[in-house]
C-alpha cells in the first residue's frame, strides 16, 4: 500500500496490518460501514499498538496526542483539584490510561471504547478498576445528563461518517454547563503525505478534499476508514452538536520530545502542527438539538 497519496495520519499514526491484500484508496463510506471497520481494525491492531505506545502513554498518563501534551499540564478539562468527584466520560479510551489517570485525581471516569480487545487491555492493566463499556460513540449507552465532563483522545471523532452525531450524543449525556474536550489530527496534515522526514513537508493533495482514506479487502470491503473534515467543519460540527467552542488548542512541538510517531515527527512538528483540541461547552440553558436521541 501506498499511503503517501492520502495523507491521512492513521489513529496517532500508527498503522497496523490490514492484511497483505488491502488497498489504500479515496471513496466515501457511511456510517455502519466506517464503523463495522474501525471495531475490526482495532480489535485486530490494539496488541501492536499498546506494545508500541504502551510506554509513552503510559498506565495512567493522560496524553492528548503525539505531541507529549499532559492533562496535568495543560487542564483543558478545568483545574485538576476541581476533578474530584466528578462524572467523567471517556469516549474511544483504548486501554483507559486517561480514564485511569482521573480516578487517581479523584474523578469517576467511564472508558467507552468500540474496540473489545482495547478494553481487554484496560482490564489487563487495572483488572477492572475502571468502568468499561462496549459501545459506539453514535449511540452512547447513558441517560441523558449522566457526566458532568467527557472527552476524546484521539478517539472516534475522526473515524466516524456523522461526527454532528456524536457531538449531539455527547451533548445529551452531559449535564448543562459540562465540558467536551476532544483531539483529532490537525485538519491541514491532510494535505501532507503522511511521513516524518523531508518528504513529509511538500502539500500533496487538496485539503479541501473530503473523501474519506480507506482501505478495503479484495471484496471492496473497508478494513480501515477515515475521515477528513477542515478546520472550519469541525467548528461547524461542534456548533450544530449544541457546544459553544471555548478554545482551539494547537500543541506545538515540544524539545523534549525526541520520538518519531508514524507521520509525527519533530522535523514536522516544528513547522505544522499536528493536533487540534477542541474545548467545548454544553450552554446552561441549551436543550439536545431536536435530531438528538433522548433516553430515560
Amino acid at each position: 500500500m501506498n499511503q503517501e497519496d492520502y495523507a491521512p495520519e492513521h489513529a496517532h499514526g500508527t498503522h497496523g496490518d490490514t492484511g497483505d491484500d488491502a488497498v489504500a484508496t479515496r471513496r466515501d463510506a457511511g456510517e455502519t460501514e466506517s464503523s463495522r471497520a474501525s471495531r475490526s481494525w482495532w480489535d485486530r491492531n490494539a496488541d501492536e499498538y499498546q506494545r508500541e505506545h504502551g510506554a509513552f502513554l503510559g498506565d495512567d498518563r493522560f496524553v492528548w496526542g503525539p505531541e507529549g501534551l499532559d492533562e496535568a499540564d495543560a487542564a483543558l478539562l478545568g483545574p485538576t483539584d476541581a476533578l474530584n468527584g466528578k462524572d467523567i466520560l471517556e469516549i474511544g479510551a483504548g486501554a483507559a490510561q486517561c480514564s485511569r489517570w482521573l480516578a487517581a485525581q479523584g474523578a469517576r471516569p467511564v472508558a467507552l471504547d468500540l474496540s473489545h480487545r482495547q478494553l481487554q487491555h484496560a482490564l489487563r492493566i487495572d483488572g477492572g478498576a475502571v468502568p468499561l463499556v462496549q459501545a459506539d460513540a453514535g449511540n452512547l449507552p447513558f441517560r441523558d445528563g449522566s457526566f458532568d465532563l467527557a472527552f476524546s483522545a484521539y478517539g472516534a471523532v475522526p473515524f466516524v461518517a456523522d461526527p454532528v452525531n456524536v457531538m449531539r450524543e455527547v451533548h445529551r449525556v452531559l449535564r448543562p454547563g459540562g465540558r467536551w474536550v476532544f483531539s483529532v489530527t490537525h485538519p491541514i496534515r491532510w494535505a501532507f503525505p503522511d511521513e516524518p522526514g523531508p518528504e513529509g513537508l511538500s502539500v500533496a493533495a487538496s485539503y479541501f478534499d473530503r473523501t474519506p482514506y480507506v482501505e478495503q479487502d479484495d471484496q471492496g470491503q473497508a478494513v480501515y476508514v477515515e475521515h477528513h473534515r477542515t478546520l472550519g467543519d469541525r467548528v461547524r460540527d461542534v456548533v450544530a452538536g449544541g457546544f459553544r467552542l471555548l478554545d482551539l488548542v494547537e500543541p506545538e512541538w515540544p524539545a523534549w520530545n525526541s520520538q518519531e510517531w508514524g507521520g509525527w515527527s519533530p522535523l514536522r512538528g516544528n513547522l505544522i502542527p499536528g493536533t487540534a483540541i477542541f474545548v467545548c461547552e454544553r450552554s446552561e440553558t441549551a436543550t439536545p438539538p431536536a435530531e438528538g436521541r433522548g433516553r430515560n
